[in-house]
């Protein structure tokens, strides 16, 4: 149930009048998803000040009617309540008593200007409130609730009390960021591309020391204002349908899913990815977690290329992993190039159960020469939640003057009264007290831009050379920046309760005190889970198999990853190396030794460079 200001029944219908298909002539849009809508008599200004006077008892008998219907769940948004909450939080209680078990409040969730993302964001909340309250009741009954802590989009934990729908969204893919930086660092590594293919999509992150963040999002046809890792998904799994479509090879963005699933699962599914890599020998049938149906995969291949008029099954086959391997790239200069930094000087973690087949072509394609595949890759998001340490946010908007807001201190003022809300909020969370401020981040951006970048403010005394940063910053995206006044969009502090510091010169990280209580394991004091203890005697000739490398089958060495000790010699590809969950693909110019952290670390010593023609 939707309560909003008087006169803007459809906003969310009409929404921001986006489109995602700009040529499409039906547009069918989905149904909305609450029930229904009830107008509330009142009016703020854009500064807060009350217009007209909340009308409770006219929005009371309304709801009372739908109660009586069955509905329990309820947003509230009231227009410009980020400058005011008070009619929001009156009318909230009044639900509440008149018998809606679940409130969201958009002020209380998303206290920011604009109010389509921030209404969109309480109708999310109070439709996956009630389920995920549910779900934690149910564990609650189970196990001790005061030591239930959830993952959130952000890649924090937080005590089950205090957990909100609108932070849950995205906070399986934060997992395995999480357990990526993790995993990256305890290999000895601080710059770092994450990449988790998985089976229907792949999520790529990037990680410099500390995690970088967005604060909305759009899922599925929502905008949601909830801090969350800056987490790039596409549609390219190991389910992704290959297909021919008008003569053309097709990748995604349809996934065969876990039923029927690919070809190969037996079940009638289509060809995809899946398949693609069993064919081309670079995924073994023998070490795959459940029977596989090869003859299934070939018919479907030879499907796709009748469709084609073509004779060479290979090279369709080779089309499709090329196809897929570009669309990834492409999703990680997202979160790299277009933010201004350049890939080569990374590391790329590459985890799921997916990732370490496609890594090397995909770190070749974008300039990278290392590849870390954390022990048990295919599992490291759950990982990620022991890694995790437990954290808070407190933000506000500020619309004003950067030299105005420094010179008058009240930037100042503003991140000293954040800082006490986080640390508050924390204190409730952390057994042990210990929590501290991590980052006071500021949101600039120019007179007259919508667009804002984050900012590191640092300390009080560092806030002078804010403006610099940024313009730098700006510089560093854009090649240029405009002369035009800058402007404090909004500010953002967290505290957490332990992390990892590291120094600027881009040397070894060094722990901070304060363990995660939550987990009881620091945020990356411990080493990714190694695989299976090495079989016992002497080991055994490595097996060879026919496997496809740049469109020529080789006989190659299959190497159980169990046998790679840290102290051996790196290995030359190409080869597989092959564990419970996911096999490594080795390519041709690249190395790959185990590292004591129980990493697989690759390697392209030297990269090649294209040939000019004469």
């Amino acid at each position: 149930m939707l309560f909003v200001t008087e006169g803007f029944r459809d906003l969310l219908e009409i929404g921001d009048q986006a489109r995602s298909d700009l040529f499409a002539l039906d547009i069918r849009k989905p149904p909305p998803l609450y029930q229904g809508v009830v107008e509330v008599t009142e009016r703020l200004d854009r500064e807060g000040r009350v217009v007209v006077p909340l009308a409770e008892e006219t929005a009371l008998a309304a709801a009372a009617e739908w109660v009586a219907r069955g509905v329990r769940s309820a947003a509230i948004a009231l227009l410009h309540s980020y400058r005011n909450g008070d009619h929001e939080r009156r009318l909230a209680a009044r639900l509440r008593a008149c018998g809606f078990s679940y409130v969201a409040c958009s002020a209380e969730l998303a206290p920011m200007i604009k109010i389509v993302p921030r209404a969109q964001t309480a109708v999310v909340d109070a439709t996956l409130g009630p389920i995920i309250a549910d779900y934690v009741e149910d564990l609650g009954r189970a196990l001790d609730r005061d030591r239930i802590w959830l993952m959130t989009s952000a890649g924090g934990l937080v005590r089950a009390r205090e957990y909100r729908a609108k932070d849950s969204l995205l906070s399986g893919p934060a997992g395995g960021v999480v357990g990526a930086a993790a995993a990256g660092r305890a290999a000895g590594f601080d710059r770092l591309l994450t990449f988790d293919m998985g089976g229907t999509s792949t999520d790529v992150a990037r990680f410099c020391g500390d995690y970088e963040y967005c604060y909305q999002q759009r899922v599925g046809d929502a905008v949601i204002v909830a801090p969350a890792l800056d987490i790039v998904t596409v549609a390219a799994g190991g389910g992704s349908i290959c297909k021919v479509e008008d003569g053309r090879p097709r990748v995604g963005p349809e996934s065969a899913g876990a039923d029927p699933g690919p070809a190969c699962y037996g079940a009638g599914g289509p060809l995809t990815l899946t398949d693609v890599n069993l064919l081309l020998g670079r995924l073994l049938a023998e070490h795959f977690e459940i029977p596989l149906d090869t003859s299934a995969s070939q018919r479907a291949g030879n499907a796709e290329l009748a469709r084609t008029g073509g004779s060479d099954l290979d090279t369709l086959l080779w089309g499709f992993l090329q196809i897929a391997n570009e669309r990834m790239a492409e999703a990680i200069r997202r979160v790299s190039v277009q933010h201004g930094y350049d890939p080569s000087g990374h590391a790329l973690v590459a985890f799921g159960g997916a990732g370490a087949q496609h890594a090397c072509a995909i770190a070749r394609e974008l300039g990278v020469r290392t590849v870390v595949v954390p022990g048990d890759a295919s599992l490291l998001s759950a990982w990620g939640l022991r890694a995790a340490v437990l954290e808070r946010f407190a933000e506000r908007q500020v619309l004003g003057d950067l030299v105005a807001a420094l010179e008058s201190g009240s930037l100042a003022e503003v991140f000293a009264e954040l800082e006490a809300a986080a640390l508050s909020r924390l204190a409730g969370e952390s057994a042990d007290g210990d929590g501290r401020v991590r980052r006071r981040i500021a949101r600039l951006r120019f007179h007259r831009q919508e667009s804002a970048f984050d900012v590191d403010a640092g300390s009080n005394g560092e806030l002078g050379m804010i403006g610099d940063r940024f313009i730098a910053q700006y510089r560093t995206t854009f090649g240029d920046a405009p002369e035009r006044a800058i402007e404090v969009e909004s500010a953002r502090v967290l505290a957490s309760t332990g992390f990892l510091v590291v120094a600027s010169t881009g040397e070894p990280a060094a722990e901070s005190p304060g363990p995660a209580p939550a987990s009881g394991v620091a945020f990356a004091g411990r080493p990714a889970p190694a695989g299976p203890p090495a079989p016992a005697g002497p080991p055994a000739p490595a097996p060879r198999r026919i496997v496809a490398f740049d469109r020529q089958r080789l006989e190659v060495a299959v190497v159980e990853r169990a046998r790679l000790e840290p102290d051996e010699a790196p290995r030359a590809g190409p080869c597989l190396v092959v564990e419970r969950h996911s096999t490594t693909v080795v390519e041709r110019g690249w190395t790959v030794r185990a590292d004591p952290s129980g990493a697989l670390i690759l390697e392209f010593p030297i990269l090649e460079l294209p040939l000019l023609e004469p």
